[in-house]
Order: C-alpha cells, then sequence, then structure tokens
C-alpha cells in the first residue's frame, strides 16, 4: 500500500492545484468583467463630461454675450437719462422763455389798454369841448353823441365758371 499512497498525495497535490488554478481564472474573468464594465462606465461618464464641457463653454459664450448686450443696453439707457435730462432742461428753458413772452405781450397789452382808455377820455373830452363851443355858437350839433357804425362791405364773391374737362383719345 505504500507505493499508492504517494501517488494519491499527489494526484491530490495536482487536483488542489488544478483546482487553485480553476479559481484564479474564474477570478480572472470576474475582473476582466468588472474591468470592462468599468471602462464602459468610465466611456460613458467621459462622454458625458465631454458633452457638459460643450454645454459649458457654449452656456460661457451666451452669458458673455448675454453681457454685452446688459453693458450695451446700459450705456444706452445712460445716454437716453442724459438725453432726457438735456429734453427736459430745453424743455424748462422753452417754457420759462414762453413765460417771458407771454408777460412781455400783456403787459404790452395793459400798455395799450392804458393808451386806449387815455385817447377814449381825450375823445371825449374834446368832444365836450366841440359840443361846448358850438353850443357857443349856436351851430347845430353834427353828430349827437351816438355813433353809427357804417356796415363794412363784404367784397362779392367771384363766380367760377365750371369748365368741362375734355379727354383727348
Amino acid at each position: 500500500m505504500a507505493p499508492s499512497v504517494p501517488h494519491t498525495r499527489a494526484a491530490a497535490a495536482l487536483r488542489m492545484k488544478q483546482i487553485a488554478l480553476d479559481n484564479q481564472d474564474r477570478t480572472i474573468r470576474c475582473f476582466r468583467a468588472q474591468l470592462a464594465t468599468e471602462r464602459r462606465g468610465l466611456a460613458a461618464t467621459k462622454k458625458e463630461l465631454e458633452e457638459n464641457r460643450v454645454a459649458l463653454e457654449a452656456s460661457h459664450k451666451a452669458i458673455v454675450g448675454l453681457t454685452e448686450i446688459g453693458l450695451s443696453m446700459s450705456k444706452k439707457i445712460e445716454k437716453m437719462k442724459v438725453k432726457k435730462q438735456l429734453t427736459k432742461a430745453n424743455h424748462v428753458e422753452c417754457h420759462q422763455k414762453f413765460q417771458a413772452r407771454i408777460h412781455e405781450a400783456e403787459d404790452s397789452m395793459q400798455a395799450q389798454h392804458l393808451i386806449i382808455e387815455a385817447l377814449m377820455d381825450e375823445k371825449d373830452s374834446l368832444l365836450q369841448t366841440i359840443h361846448g363851443l358850438q353850443e357857443a355858437n349856436n351851430a347845430p350839433a353834427p353828430f349827437d353823441g351816438d355813433w353809427e357804425e357804417e356796415p363794412e362791405e363784404e367784397p362779392a364773391e367771384e363766380e367760377i365758371e365750371d369748365i368741362p374737362w375734355a379727354r383727348e383719345r
């Protein structure tokens, strides 16, 4: 029996080595499958990151463009504010000039009114003097103080002849 024991031990050792190799092979296949899964995941993540980078760059360009538009609009708004202030100042100045003209016209009208009143008083005084002189001379009064205004003549409207339109053929 002795010769079979070493043979059995050698077979058992070989069998144990074979099992260990099979286990290592299975582990290697598992690791390779995991590695392939990880690579696919990394590739998908890399693709996603690239898409995000492209979207981020596009977003950045859009933000830069909107910022430029915003700055441009701010400049335009400032110009419009300045223009509005100038327009308002011009309006106030024109209003003041018109007010001054109105006051000048009112003053002129008042002065003219005073002159007219003075002339009317002088006319009345002259009429009384004339009337007194006529009574002193026993002359008939050429007018009794009531003025009749002569109606203004309206110019006669000229009639316009209807001229027929002749069509040439």
